[in-house]
């Protein structure tokens, strides 16, 4: 499946130091996981954590899932070791954190080749030059790295996020430019549903293309609201219906539920329509 066209609603991090997380997560109804060798994983594992994320993928069983790996920086001791055994690995993309310029992905290039890489985007560097680095020709998706952000911009936590605005912004509006996935930082308070929904909603509103996610108990939330609902199919099913109706009589605009509907609805509609197949198909595996 192209890496643009597929559902990324539920994007969970597993630990890769955790052989029992590794598996459990074989069975979980995620659209990705992304395998961490960075946070999750304490100085004393990090060799480990590559011999036992290398067996478990090569293992398989995570079926139609997207496999990211992420890796520590290049600028720590692991990183480097960590890139090289992620060719080894094969997953369908490797994420390097703390990403401020294009010259870190040209850096990481060097080392994974054609590997699609993602990047974490958590540091006001980034922020200023999220354009530069989703032009990268090797550059297939954005992870908000909220927390780190947040610490390095000092500002407070609000529910609305609104001290995050701006740099939420300024990487949803790179990313569509170029034609590459974004996908929200993680909800904290992994107990809280209705703050996860609220802040899922928020993210569904601006453009996102799905949620990070920390523990299993989130997956379902973000999964239902980054899919297109029942209504929402309706509707794109109907608008364009009404518009190819319109198109035969020879005209350019059509009315569904007394609103006009133009080339540009009929665009979303099929996107639409995509994302649920997509995500029917994934379901299906």
């Amino acid at each position: 499946m192209d890496m643009r066209a597929r559902p990324y609603r539920s994007v969970l991090y597993i630990p890769g130091s955790k052989t029992r997380a590794l598996d459990k997560a074989r069975g979980m109804a995620v659209d990705a996981i992304i395998f961490d060798l960075e946070d999750a994983v304490s100085v004393e594992e990090k060799a480990n954590a590559r011999a036992t994320l290398a067996a478990a993928l090569d293992a398989g069983g995570y079926g139609p899932r997207m496999k990211i790996v992420r890796i520590n920086g290049l600028d720590t001791d692991w990183g480097r070791a960590d890139a090289e055994a992620v060719v080894a690995m094969a997953p369908d993309a490797v994420l390097l954190p703390k990403v401020n310029g294009a010259g870190d992905l040209d850096a990481l290039a060097e080392i994974t080749g054609d590997l699609p890489i993602w990047a974490m985007m958590e540091t006001p560097q980034g922020m200023l030059r999220a354009e530069e680095i989703a032009a990268h020709p090797r550059l297939a998706g954005f992870v908000m790295g909220t927390n780190d952000l947040a610490k390095d911009l000092q500002c407070r936590f609000r529910a609305d996020r609104l001290p995050l605005m701006t740099s939420l912004g300024l990487c949803l509006l790179a990313a569509r430019a170029h034609g590459v996935v974004v996908v929200d930082g993680v909800y904290n308070a992994f107990k809280d549903d209705a703050g996860l929904r609220a802040e899922c909603e928020q993210g569904r509103d601006m453009g996102m293309d799905g949620k990070t996610l920390i523990h299993p108990a989130q997956v379902a939330i973000a999964n239902e609201v980054f899919a297109p609902s029942g209504e929402d199919i309706d509707l794109a099913g109907r608008q364009i219906a009404a518009f190819e109706e319109a198109q035969a009589r020879g005209e350019g605009v059509a009315v569904v539920d007394g609103r006009i509907v133009e080339n540009l609805h009929v665009a979303t509609a099929r996107e639409i329509l995509a994302k649920a197949e997509a995500i029917a198909a994934l379901s299906a595996e």
